[in-house]
């Protein structure tokens, strides 16, 4: 009997650690994923010049940007932070979402 007993236990600490190695036991905080609507594809109702970009993994604002101009970032990074909040009311530049497409100001003009 004892040794059904402790070959249960073990049986049910090795399934325990398993589902804590893969699910994991710590509740996390779930985010929320912004999905594309139409209001994305409209115009910013602003006079800077802009494109539009959809983000991928590992894009920060500065990097779109540099990308689309083919060179170093011609202005101060505050101002294009002041120019992206502008163009994208409500959104700050470092919450910005895998997959969702924003307008970024076009310096090459």
């Amino acid at each position: 009997m004892k040794k059904i007993v402790g070959l249960i236990l073990v049986i049910l600490t090795i399934y325990v650690i398993f589902i804590d190695l893969t699910v994991g036991t710590i509740p996390s905080v779930s985010k929320t994923t912004v999905e594309s609507t139409i209001e994305d594809t409209k115009e910013p109702k602003s006079d800077i010049p802009s494109f539009q970009a959809k983000v991928n993994p590992g894009e920060t604002v500065i990097t779109i940007v540099e990308h689309h101009l083919n060179q170093p970032l011609p202005i101060p990074i505050s101002d294009l932070i002041q120019d992206f909040q502008q163009l994208n009311p409500g959104i700050k530049p470092e919450e910005i979402q895998i997959g969702s497409t924003y307008h970024f100001p076009d310096y090459s003009k």
